[in-house]
């Protein structure tokens, strides 16, 4: 049945989203939060040439689901080749009868949806006429000799530049003149002007095109890409939603925007009038510095940071609050990737409902056995401190979801385990990301032959995927650190400023995309990054706060407010930083006199942008002379103002230590974590990303008793602490590459089992009985069965079958337990070539997904003979490599088509090998 009626769709959907989680709910137990759909990992959507039906969406979202999937993010692109005549239009009646079947059926499911406002990216398409397209400054020079006329005719020279518009002319005289002759010039573009005395040069500014289209777009979606900074034109961008939709909610959760690649649009054809009114003084007099070469002068610094603060306004509230603002009328919110864009990145994401950031590329974590190919390695690798912008707004906004493009080129296609994907999201929890979105899942038709319709820049998370079986596994651990990371509130105590203008102050080039690839120019030099890094490291947790989120924070009771929902900050921290705005700085010191401690770490030196110079500065330096600060000892400095302090410490940490902000001695042992407060007591994520096994008693920052969760498991149980000197104290015992959550609970609950400490080893038992293995599902075809005296890979076998498959490989096994006497047993798989899950004597221990691979099995054991079985899976990549071998045809996409991590042609007949399956030794270790 097709669902016409978007409201019917709409109700239908939470109706039924509504029953699947009070399911959920319902069987939630222990101490871990109840599961919402949220709370799983979403996917990215690719709808390959939108060719789409009911039976497929149907099929697949069911796969999604019981896979532990929670909602899916639609995205069209471009379509495969030889299957246009399922090519749909976006927009259209039956794209959006397809939009309509989706919500319905996902919210049968208990899942959500999310959906681009475009395809491919960015925003653009058939509607944007030339006159609302992503423009551009071009700029003309001419040379006028004293007494003479221009000759030629000021008319743009930029070839295909027909939609370009004189916007100024800007003469400079040899003797400093600068003359406004913009309301000179006819019809025709003819300068009815003579030049004075000495030489002159004339500018004209033109707003031009970029004629850039939209990336990897679908059917219906081809067209140039949307001016951003034009509110006009983003109202006209979205008035063909309007129309699709008829005005009515269509039951998508959030519109989404991908990062910001607009590559080149430096202007807007209302930029002059809106420079006058945010900054207050003429750029069209200033048009020679601002495009001349680039300069070392302070002037064109000042001049190019105020013009970017122009584009980061304009960015702000003609595109981002605008598009926001339209998806609230329909009962969603916006979920935006700032990064990219010419603006404050703070901000931009603050804007929006769920501010969403990303990683690219692959990071080192030196856990033991974890693969990293020299090939995945990009010119940087992904920074938390970069996802912590997208985090901190979230934080200082009060909003509950930071969600994340995730795993996007993490390795080479095909060669993905999910042992690699463990850390880098582990990552992103620590970093306060708490709504995994993977990049993610191609739609694909179930008469595609294998691999399926696969997006070049993918992950493939997908049914397709040979590990797809077994995909439950990390998605059950990311739900029950999700459930925990999106309950309560961020926990963090410091608030550091971010210095944007020290960014922008910069005489080279124009507009600044601050990017994610290209953090080694604007953060990894400042020293606001060397700051935050060094205090994560001692184990303090911080948000980061831009100078329009400090103007409407408020201190209260000691502590600094930044919204109404959001959890307060115990301090303000000012790191180095030559430029501050004279508002910020007054703010920072109203802050203090409210009761606030705000710490500088040096006094900054000079205001920013170009206007009334002379007297910003004296007002800075006005505000500076009234700080009069007095010796604290221990290299801190301190004023007293009203109910707070203001103190100056180049070392940020012996401030913080004389105003008694403690820190998370846990740091020092290497572990890593994140908190959240809740009513009655506080969680504690913790990650060991060392070499090494943790087991020792540590300092916790809370009071209670702690009920150790481990998320890989589900298990749970009261943790062993004490309290020494005041200071919580608990014992943990982490393998290098696991985590573990700390739920410290004021009132503990009645009847909570203790948590099971493995203490003594007693003499490991080796499983070196012979093995059988046979082959269930994958392909190219299924290899016989194998004997095996001895754990290899099994591509090292006799079959020369078994180095093209992929898929699944069954290995069963028995061992014979003399005595059942130990406090507990685990099972140690070692190699394993990718993921395995486990039965013993029938009973399924469960998915062993990711390293270390091991899990504790006592419950399951018996006295006498034993019965193991485990069922590998292993990568795609060995098939994907015999098909290239064999000239076998399986990528034949428009566009783009199909890439390697180096966007070169891909071809993976030349590939080694991957090693596959269980290789082991395999092990059970007692604990007395």
């Amino acid at each position: 049945m097709k669902i016409k009626s978007t409201l019917t769709a709409l109700s239908l959907g939470l109706c039924l989203w509504n029953v699947a989680l009070a399911q959920n709910k319902a069987k939630t137990a222990g101490p871990w939060p109840a599961v919402e759909q949220q709370m799983k990992p979403w996917t990215r959507w690719w709808w390959m040439g939108n060719a789409v039906d009911e039976s497929n969406i149907s099929k697949v979202l069911t796969q999604y689901q019981q896979a532990g999937i929670g909602g899916v993010e639609i995205t069209p692109i471009y379509g495969a080749v030889g299957f246009e005549k399922r090519y749909i239009d976006f927009l259209s009646p039956k794209w959006m009868d397809m939009l309509h079947y989706t919500v319905q059926k996902s919210n049968a499911l208990g899942m959500g949806v999310d959906m681009n406002t475009g395809t491919g990216w960015p925003f653009g398409g058939p509607l944007v006429k030339p006159e609302h397209a992503a423009t551009k400054l071009i700029v003309q020079q001419y040379d006028v000799k004293a007494g003479q006329k221009l000759t030629e005719a000021i008319k743009v020279k930029e070839a295909k530049q027909d939609a370009a518009k004189l916007q100024a002319v800007t003469a400079y005289g040899s003797n400093g003149e600068v003359l406004d002759l913009s309301g000179q010039v006819d019809a025709n573009g003819i300068l009815n002007w003579t030049a004075g005395n000495g030489n002159w040069q004339v500018y004209a500014a033109f707003a031009g095109k970029t004629r850039q289209e939209v990336k990897r777009a679908a059917p219906g979606g081809q067209g140039l890409t949307l001016d951003h900074l034009d509110k006009n034109a983003v109202t006209n961008y979205l008035s063909r939603f309007d129309k699709a939709f008829d005005g009515k909610p269509q039951g998508v959760r959030a519109f989404f925007n991908d990062s910001y690649e607009v590559y080149g649009a430096n202007w807007t054809p209302t930029f002059f009038e809106e420079f006058q009114k945010n900054r207050g003084y003429d750029l069209k007099k200033h048009l020679q510095e601002l495009v001349g070469k680039d300069s070392a002068s302070e002037n064109v610094a000042r001049l190019k940071s105020d013009y970017r603060e122009t584009m980061s306004d304009l960015l702000l509230d003609n595109f981002t609050h605008n598009w926001t603002n339209w998806a609230n009328k329909y009962g969603s919110i916006t979920k935006n990737q700032s990064h990219g864009s010419p603006g404050n990145l703070l901000d931009l994401y603050g804007a929006v409902g769920i501010p969403e950031t990303e990683t690219f590329g692959s990071s080192h974590f030196p856990i033991p056995g974890l693969r990293r190919d020299s090939a995945d390695v990009r010119n940087v690798d992904p920074d938390p401190m970069m996802s912590k912008f997208a985090s901190s707004a979230a934080h200082t906004g009060g909003k509950n979801l930071v969600s994340s493009e995730t795993f996007t080129w993490l390795t080479e296609h095909f060669k993905t385990s999910f042992s690699q994907c463990k850390p880098e999201a582990e990552q992103l929890f620590l970093a306060g990301v708490n709504h995994i979105f993977f990049h993610g899942t191609t739609n694909s038709p179930a008469d595609a032959v294998w691999p399926g319709w696969l997006f070049y820049a993918s992950v493939e998370l997908n049914p397709n995927n040979s590990l797809w079986p077994q995909v439950n596994g990390m998605n059950s651990y990311l739900t029950r650190c999700q459930s925990v990371l999106q309950s309560g509130k961020a926990d963090n105590e410091l608030l550091i400023y971010w210095p944007v203008y020290d960014v922008w102050n910069r005489a080279k080039g124009m507009d600044m995309a601050i990017k994610v690839h290209n953090i080694d120019e604007w953060l990894h030099p400042t020293a606001f990054y060397k700051l935050s890094k060094n205090l994560a490291k001692s184990g303090y947790s911080f948000d980061f706060a831009s100078d329009r989120l400090l103007a409407q924070s408020a201190g209260q009771n000691g502590l600094i407010n930044t919204a109404g929902n959001a959890s307060p900050y115990q301090v303000l921290i000012i790191p180095e930083c030559t430029m501050i705005s004279v508002e910020t700085l007054t703010k920072a010191i109203q802050l203090a006199n409210e009761g606030a401690t705000v710490i500088f770490q040096q006094l900054p030196k000079d205001v920013p942008g170009l206007n009334k110079l002379e007297e910003r500065r004296a007002e800075l330096k006005a505000l500076l002379a009234k700080l009069s600060f007095a010796d604290a000892g221990n290299g801190v400095k301190q004023f007293k103002t009203g109910q707070g302090v203001i103190l100056l410490a180049t070392d940020v940490e012996k401030a913080l230590a004389y105003r008694a902000v403690k820190r998370e001695a846990i740091a020092d042992t290497g572990l890593q974590f994140i908190r959240r407060s809740f009513a009655g007591g506080k969680y504690y994520y913790i990650v060991n990303h060392t070499a090494k096994d943790v087991d020792a008693t540590l300092p916790i920052n809370a009071n209670g008793s702690v009920v150790l969760m481990d998320p890989q498991s589900g298990a749970s149980g009261l943790g062993a602490s004490s309290v020494k000197d005041g200071q919580l104290m608990v014992r943990l015992q982490m393998r290098s590459g696991e985590a573990m959550i700390l739920k410290v609970l004021e009132k503990m609950p009645a009847g909570t089992a203790n948590w099971t400490y493995l203490n003594k080893a007693a003499k490991q038992i080796d499983l070196n009985n012979a093995w059988t293995l046979n082959f269930t599902t994958g392909g190219p075809e299924l290899p016989a069965a194998q004997k095996l005296n001895k754990l290899v890979s099994w591509t090292s076998l006799a079959d020369p079958r078994l180095q093209d498959f992929s898929g699944t490989g069954v290995y069963t096994s028995n061992f014979t337990l003399n005595a059942k006497t130990a406090k507990e047993y685990v099972l140690n798989l070692n190699q394993v070539d990718e993921s395995a899950r486990v039965w013993i004597n029938g009973q399924e221990v469960g998915i062993l997904w990711s390293i270390p691979f091991q899990a504790r099995v006592g419950k399951y054991l018996k006295a006498g003979n034993n019965i193991i079985k485990v069922e590998v899976v292993n990568l795609m990549a060995n098939r994907i490599r015999y098909m290239d071998q064999k000239k076998i045809q399986w990528r034949n996409y428009h566009e783009i088509n199909f890439v390697n991590i180096n966007y070169k042609p891909f071809d993976a007949a030349n590939w080694a090998v991957m090693p596959s399956g269980l290789i082991g030794p395999v092990t059970i270790t007692p604990y007395l």
